[in-house]
């Protein structure tokens, strides 16, 4: 039996259907044999079909529940899902680092719901890349990353280009020419990460919190970042087989 399991932090939005936000990064974590912790950036009214209404938590809160828990806790890696605005992020994740430099940041970068209502507008690209330069990876779809981008750039190039800050892994959810098939784009590196060709996907509410969640507990447990996207891949292969319902069940 493992007597100590890495501590993991997700700061992401409450989803009261379970299916995704900090409740559904929990159970990821669980499933992952780590120990996790949770910050909410937003109380949302939402079921796993439609969205309505998101509460923000004021950032002076979120910080203060930082503070306390990096000094009380060696936090391994964090996932930071649904936040405002990239102010709001910045000083997120200036406030990791300046807390504890080793630790791993993932940033899940969801801008709008399925049903189209929008979390954060990507106004500033300096403060983009500023953001990026300070985390370990961005695990945007095609949809997401055409907004990351400049105007009249594609989903590769600007993965490439934003690669050059951090690693990028571009989802293929999104993907109609290869559904499924997910990128991980390094400085100078690129890797295809393909489905299992077995399998029958079926469409879960927040899936890509899982992912991306699996990623992070996958970095706290030490695997380099290519393992761990290969074996949240895997994870969230399963878990979308899980059920023929928009909520997944987690599996060990």
């Amino acid at each position: 039996m493992q007597q100590n399991r890495p501590y993991v932090l997700t700061i992401a939005g409450f989803d009261p259907s379970a299916g995704a936000g900090v409740l559904a990064d929990v159970k990821t974590f669980e499933q992952h044999q780590v120990y996790a912790f949770a910050i909410n950036t937003g109380n949302t009214i939402q079921t796993e079909m439609e969205f309505f209404e998101i509460q923000w938590t004021d950032l002076e809160f979120v910080q203060k529940s930082l503070e306390k828990l990096f000094e009380s806790y060696s936090i391994k890696a964090v996932k930071i899902g649904i936040v405002p605005s990239l102010d709001y992020l910045k000083e997120i994740v200036s406030s990791i680092k300046r807390l504890s430099p080793e630790t791993k940041i993932v940033w899940d970068t969801i801008l709008k719901s399925t049903t189209e209502f929008d979390f954060l507008k990507i106004e500033k690209q300096t403060i983009l890349i500023e953001i990026m330069k300070k985390i370990d990876l961005i695990t945007p779809n095609y949809d997401e990353i055409l907004q990351l981008s400049s105007k009249g750039m594609n989903a590769e190039t600007t993965a490439i280009l934003l690669s050059k800050y951090c690693p990028v892994l571009l989802k293929g959810g999104h993907n109609l020419e290869e559904i499924g098939v997910d990128h991980l784009y390094l400085k100078n590196r690129f890797f295809s990460l393909t489905p299992n060709a077995n399998i029958e996907i079926i469409s879960k509410h927040g899936s890509g919190c899982v992912l991306s969640s699996a990623i992070t507990a996958n970095l706290a447990l030490d695997q380099d970042l290519i393992t761990a996207c290969i074996n949240a891949k895997n994870y969230i292969e399963t878990y979308l087989q899980s059920n023929l319902t928009k909520l997944g069940y987690h599996y060990v």
